[in-house]
């Protein structure tokens, strides 16, 4: 039985998850003597922050509340502690709660972290200090400040920007606008107050974010910006109002890091070997991105938005991510640098399957006359001219195919080549 997902520990904080909470702050605490905590906007917030502090505390560690802000605050903010733990559930509906727990180094924990704590849990392990060694609760006000002192450091410049900024009532709310401000900026703030009933889907994909394109159209501004709830993830519009992919924006931070090893998911797109860099390919989830990139890398990232600088923290970083952007945007190289980067055809989709087909379906794909098949994340074949994914889901019997060519023909080609595999596994049951 697993407990932590590839994002910590995530679902609705009814009176089981919030004694799950409880007891994690007793197993972290155990065995991390300093903790700071962190929370996003959302309304169980302050109840689910309140259970795992107890356990700390209760374990006889040192807790320190730093309130509310966003993920790569709290990420940064735990190089003066032994761990960290952000009540967050990041892009999920507001209902959700999670809890992320951090290394000093901004990294999320590993595998070898996380199965100690489980075992700790499903052992019931769990001691509780003396009461002569129970700490106080202390308060960390300047998080936020120390933050973005570190993030002017890179960004000393004025910025000459009008920039919409949606933080869709998430965490950053409580920072990018007043770090685009201190920067020069003139910010348009759509969204940007504390509140756990966020007005738009949190996830920052293009279907979510109509208002931040028309406002970005109807006030002239060069840009806009727009995270998801704990500001690890970052969205861009540009001054057409035309949505940034994410594959375009992984590539356009990479080339403005000047970075020679990337490190980014199996999903990405070919463009990122096209620039000329040294890739590595991880499994989907910026975990598993932090955890590759801490082995050698210059910069991180996946199409989902989540972008890491492990000059900062090895945590994904929306924020940074905006300033960087506006930077870009300040100099009038924006729209030079996005049309200087290719895009091609992807086609996405799944069928009914389990994952017990994934065997057969290497079996009959291996036929296939291929560069290369690597099983990281599911199956990929990488062609000369594209590569096709395929990869069961993780939370429902489907089993999710994707491919991307240089031509819309190709793309669909290769994506059929996976259907067709899946489809004649299934038959065979």
């Amino acid at each position: 039985m697993s407990i932590f997902g590839s994002s910590g520990v995530r679902d609705i904080p009814d009176r089981r998850f919030l004694q799950l909470a409880l007891d994690l702050g007793l197993a972290v605490g155990g065995e991390y003597r300093s903790v700071i905590v962190g929370h996003d906007t959302r309304t169980t917030g302050d109840a689910v922050r309140s259970a795992f502090i107890s356990g700390l505390l209760a374990a006889g560690a040192r807790a320190c509340d730093a309130g509310i802000l966003p993920t790569p605050v709290l990420a940064y903010a735990t190089r003066n502690f032994d761990a960290g733990a952000m009540i967050t559930a990041s892009h999920n509906p507001p209902e959700y709660n999670g809890i992320k727990l951090f290394n000093p180094d901004g990294s999320a924990f590993d595998g070898t972290q996380r199965a100690k704590i489980e075992e700790q849990l499903l052992a019931g392990s769990l001691a509780t200090a003396p009461w002569e060694e129970i700490h106080d609760l202390k308060q960390e006000p300047h998080c936020r400040e120390d933050y973005m002192q570190r993030v002017l450091q890179d960004f000393p410049h004025r910025m000459k920007v009008k920039v919409v900024v949606d933080c869709g009532c998430g965490a950053a709310s409580m920072v990018t606008p007043y770090l685009l401000q201190r920067v020069g900026c003139e910010v348009i703030s759509l969204y940007c107050y504390p509140s756990g009933y966020f007005p738009r889907v949190i996830e920052p994909t293009v279907e979510n974010l109509s208002t931040l394109i028309a406002t970005v159209k109807a006030v002239g501004a060069d840009l806009g910006l727009a995270h998801d709830g704990d500001a690890d993830r970052l969205a861009v519009v540009d001054g057409k109002g035309d949505w940034v992919s994410g594959d375009k924006l992984l590539c356009l931070l990479a080339l403005n890091c000047k970075a020679k090893k990337v490190v980014t998911t199996v999903d990405a797109s070919l463009v990122i070997e096209e620039l000329g860099m040294e890739v590595t390919r991880a499994r989907v989830g910026d975990a598993f991105v932090s955890e590759a990139l801490q082995r050698g890398g210059d910069f991180g990232g996946e199409p989902s938005g989540a972008y890491i600088f492990p000059e900062v923290s090895f945590c994904p970083d929306g924020v940074y991510a905006a300033a960087a952007v506006v930077a870009l945007a300040s100099t009038g190289e924006l729209s030079t640098r996005l049309e200087r980067i290719p895009s091609y055809p992807v086609v996405r989709g799944s069928i009914p399957g389990e994952k017990g087909l994934m065997p057969g379906i290497a079996e009959k794909l291996a036929r296939e006359t291929s560069l290369s098949m690597s099983f990281e994340d599911g199956i990929r074949l990488a062609f000369a001219d594209g590569w096709l994914l395929v990869r069961p889901s993780g939370t429902e019997p489907r089993i999710r195919v994707t491919a991307e060519a240089r031509t819309k023909a190709r793309a669909q080609e290769l994506y059929n080549l996976g259907v067709e595999a899946i489809s004649a596994c299934s038959s065979q049951l």
